[in-house]
């Protein structure tokens, strides 16, 4: 939709965004702009709602090309995030009028808000950045001859203060991270193998002097013992490697590191227990938990830069079939010691997650670990694509993680761990299995299996993506396709932590 967005630096802007709420007029800052008292007469129209999304355009306003009533819904209802769906609908608006820069007032309407709240202009850019930013995102590197392009454009945003612009530039960084896990996702399996995703880390940490990445491949994983990657990749010509992404801050180096572990599967067939009828189609978005982690660490090393270390460890593999494969009955004996029944490989994704566990818990000695995965349909069934699911003992944590959830409309639920699940994982040969017989509990199956590979004291969440990673429609301000589920998300909490 936009190839780029900035804020500007000078001229006039074509177009004036006037943002109002439902029921009420305009603002006295909005008032002053409008000599011509166009703006007034179109806030009348019944066009004009106020609803939330609902854009009426008036042409030739003020000196300007075009104004844009932008309603916010009721300012009883309103809530942060309603700041960047606004802002979705007003760049399908921008889009639709091939409009080159926009002037934004906004902040007026926000001055005061119920029970006296109010939004201050630094958040306000920022939710209307990651909105605008978050609709640009297209994936065309693989049209060919038989599609013609519509040219994106490039939007300069007039903003009304500088607060709301550095606001503005905070929210295009938080996009781009999501948009690049987007991108990841959308690379279909035949691009985007384990290695191809280890050399795109290289690239990032290139670009960024406070990255690093090493890759774990071939002898290394027997080395370390990262028997999870081993089994479930051997079949694959695409072979398995654990990708660790480490941000070194310039102050707090000593501090302990925020683990973030993603799942990475570059393609799921289900293994021997193959995927029947449309069940693979879409698996190469198996590896949208490792996609959200280095979208997430984008956003670390150049938005938010915290003075603590993060190390990010995507566990990667290709699920696939061959006279290599393994199989159930397979008994593997984990870093940690914990051995584990294979009765189905298709629920492979866990037996890479305990390697990153069991890695974490023994290298990286972790101020907290917060692993992200397409886990289960069980959790889409549970909660559909409003939540995520959250597994999360410890009280400080959950708060922290449900907070940035809330502020980045990427919001989680939590899910209960009890032991009477982890019985239910119990083993007839070995400790434990990877896929109870039974289909009760699915998604707290998961993470009952992935307990057994964090050691006592450490504080962490498991979170399920499966139902929240990508959007059969179109929203606010994403299209159909991957969302980037957890960039955002990760980002804030590390730097809420």
């Amino acid at each position: 939709m936009f190839e780029s967005i900035k804020v500007a630096t000078r001229g006039k802007a074509g177009v004036l965004a006037v943002a109002y709420f439902k029921g009420e007029g305009l603002s006295a800052e909005t008032k002053a702009l409008d000599a011509d008292g166009s703006i007034a007469m179109a806030a009348k129209r019944a066009d004009a709602t106020g609803e939330l999304g609902n854009v009426v355009q008036v042409h030739d306003s003020n000196g300007y090309e075009r104004a844009l009533l932008v309603g916010l819904g009721t300012r009883d209802s309103f809530g942060l995030g309603n700041l960047r769906d606004a802002a979705g609908y007003l760049g399908r608006a921008l889009s639709s009028a091939r409009a080159e820069s926009v002037e934004m007032q906004l902040c007026a309407a926000l001055s005061k808000l119920r029970k006296g709240e109010k939004v201050d202009a630094f958040e306000a850019g920022a939710m209307v950045g990651e909105g605008l930013g978050l609709l640009s995102w297209r994936y065309d590197d693989l049209r060919g001859t038989k599609t013609t392009l519509t040219p994106k454009l490039k939007l300069s945003m007039h903003g009304c203060c500088k607060s709301f612009d550095d606001g503005f530039k905070r929210g295009l960084g938080f996009a781009e991270g999501a948009n690049i896990a987007r991108t990841l996702s959308q690379t279909p399996p035949n691009i985007a193998t384990p290695m191809w995703i280890a050399n795109e880390a290289k690239k990032m940490a290139r670009k960024s002097s406070n990255l690093s990445v090493s890759v774990f491949a071939g002898k290394k994983l027997e080395d370390e013992k990262l028997v999870g990657h081993i089994n479930v990749g051997k079949a694959s010509e695409n072979k398995p490697c654990m990708i660790r992404i480490a941000y070194t801050p310039a102050r707090g180096k000593s501090k302990k590191p925020i683990v973030l572990i993603g799942k990475t599967m570059s393609y799921d067939s289900g293994g021997l227990s193959i995927k029947v009828g449309g069940g693979m189609r879409g698996m190469k978005r198996d590896k949208d938990g490792g996609c959200g982690v280095f979208g997430a660490m984008h956003i670390i090393a150049n938005v938010i830069k915290p003075n603590r270390p993060v190390v990010a460890l995507l566990v990667s593999a290709e699920n696939s079939i061959s006279d290599e494969a393994y199989r159930p009955d397979d008994v593997i004996e984990f870093r940690n010691g914990v051995t584990v029944e294979i009765t189905n490989t298709d629920a492979e994704g866990r037996l890479v997650l305990a390697d990153g566990l069991c890695w974490a818990c023994d290298k990286e000695n972790p101020e907290f670990i917060v692993d992200s995965a397409t886990l289960t349909g069980g959790i889409v069934t549970a909660l559909g694509s409003v939540f995520a699911g959250m597994w999360c003992d410890d009280d400080e944590l959950r708060a922290k993680i449900e907070s940035a959830g809330e502020t980045t409309g990427e919001r989680v639920w939590r899910m209960p761990h009890d032991p009477k699940y982890n019985a239910m994982m119990r083993s007839p040969v070995a400790d434990i299995v990877n896929s109870a017989p039974v289909r009760e509990a699915h998604p707290i199956q998961g993470a009952a299996f992935l307990a057994h590979f964090v050691e006592e004291g450490v504080r962490w969440a498991h979170i399920d993506i499966a139902g929240t990673h990508a959007s059969e429609k179109d929203s606010a301000c994403m299209i159909a396709g991957p969302t980037g589920f957890g960039a955002r998300l990760l980002a804030e909490l590390v730097e809420r932590s």
